[in-house]
This record gives structure tokens, C-alpha cells and sequence, in this order.
């Protein structure tokens, strides 16, 4: 699992890599907002940790130019502000869950635990562009052109995952999280047999886009 901690607290910071290293989790940390949009638009998360009061640009705009940039990853806001009026903002910001300073370190595993489980969200959005092709996430079409072919619900799923993180490398472990939840019983045999698919159906629409493998970690989409 990924993590990305946004905090400008590096004493919590230091704790946090140990406690969430020791749980097994990679993380990335950023301790103020302009950072925190570069990580957060140009890599690819399990779970963004997000601090509400951050120097330079606060944690609500942050989120909601995350929001605004595409980025589906699950977000909790981590803040001392623990009103009902500041969870509400934080939680209609765009935040998926939202827990309160000081907190327990097993909590707040546990809580990214549980966002981490969730299958990736596609946002309300009609169309999705790479390449040569476009994929229409209403009729579940991919097009070219004049061709088109139509695609499963799940290969849908998986093409748009990959088109929005078009050109990055995309482990195996994480595309199985994002696009059927982690508490799914999916196989590296069934992922396969998906990309296999998705292949044949860019094939048939004469698409210069495939999906390239990187062995012994996971795919990449490219021209």
C-alpha cells in the first residue's frame, strides 16, 4: 500500500514512517500545499493523508484542486480543527474521511486500511481521452475514429484507470486494489486474461496505444 502523508509536523512525521513502514506501507511525505499537488497529480496513491492548516496553501484547497485536477485517491483530512461546521467543510471539500488531532496511531492505520479496500472511484465524467482513442464511460465504448467496440463493465473500469494514470508504471497489487478492492478474490490469472482483452479490443479499433508489461512489477499504458 501507498501513502502519501501531506503534514508540515515532521516530528509526527518521523513517527508516522516508522509506525506505517512498520506496517508494511511505502510513504511519501510533503510538508506544505504547493508540494503537495505535485505528488498528489503527478504519482499514483493507495491513500492520501491530507493536513487541514498547512503552510502556504491550506489543506481545503489543496483537496479541492486535487478534486479539480482528476484525482480520485482516497483522502482523509487530518486535523485539531474538530467542529462539526470544520468535518462538514473538510468532508463536502472533497475529503473521504476525517479524523481529529491528537489521534491514536492505530487508528488512523486502520481508518487508511479501510479507504485502501474501497474500489477506485470513476468520476461523473462522460469521456476519457489517450492517444488516438477515446473512452465513452457511459456506453462503455472505446472509439477510434469510425470504430468503436464495446467493452464489460470491468474492462471499462480498467481502462479508465489506466488512461487516468496514462504513462506511469502500475504494480500489479495496485491495480487490483484500486479497480476490484482489496477485499476481492481476484487472481493475477484473471488480470492477465483483462489485459488480455483490453489488447485485443485496441487492436480492433487500429488504436497506436497497447499496454506494455513490466516485468515482474506490473503494466503501463503507452503509444
Amino acid at each position: 500500500m501507498r501513502i502519501l502523508v501531506i503534514e508540515d509536523d515532521k516530528e509526527l512525521c518521523s513517527i508516522l514512517e516508522y509506525q506505517m513502514k512498520k506496517s508494511g506501507m511505502e510513504v511519501d511525505f510533503c510538508h506544505d500545499g504547493e508540494e503537495a499537488l505535485l505528488y498528489g497529480t503527478k504519482q499514483t496513491y493507495d491513500v492520501i493523508m491530507l493536513d487541514r492548516m498547512l503552510p502556504g496553501m491550506e489543506g481545503i484547497s489543496v483537496l479541492e484542486k486535487l478534486r479539480r485536477n482528476k484525482v480520485s485517491t482516497p483522502v482523509i483530512m487530518v486535523t485539531a480543527m474538530d467542529q462539526l461546521e470544520n468535518r462538514i467543510e473538510g468532508l463536502d471539500s472533497g475529503a473521504d474521511d476525517y479524523l481529529t488531532k491528537p489521534f491514536e496511531i492505530g487508528e488512523l492505520l486502520a481508518r487508511i486500511r479501510a479507504l485502501a479496500r474501497r474500489p477506485a472511484r470513476i468520476e461523473s465524467i462522460d469521456e476519457l481521452y489517450f492517444s488516438d482513442f477515446y473512452l465513452n464511460l457511459g456506453k462503455m465504448q472505446l472509439i477510434r475514429g469510425e470504430e468503436s467496440c464495446g467493452l464489460s463493465k470491468r474492462e471499462g473500469d480498467l481502462l479508465a484507470f489506466f488512461i487516468k494514470n496514462k504513462g506511469q508504471i502500475l504494480t500489479r497489487e495496485l491495480i487490483l486494489t484500486r479497480v476490484w478492492g482489496a477485499d476481492s478474490f481476484v487472481t493475477d490469472g484473471n488480470l492477465d486474461n483483462f489485459i488480455y482483452f483490453l489488447r485485443k479490443r485496441l487492436k480492433s479499433v487500429h488504436s497506436n496505444a497497447t499496454i506494455k508489461t513490466i516485468r515482474s512489477v506490473g503494466y503501463q499504458l503507452e503509444e
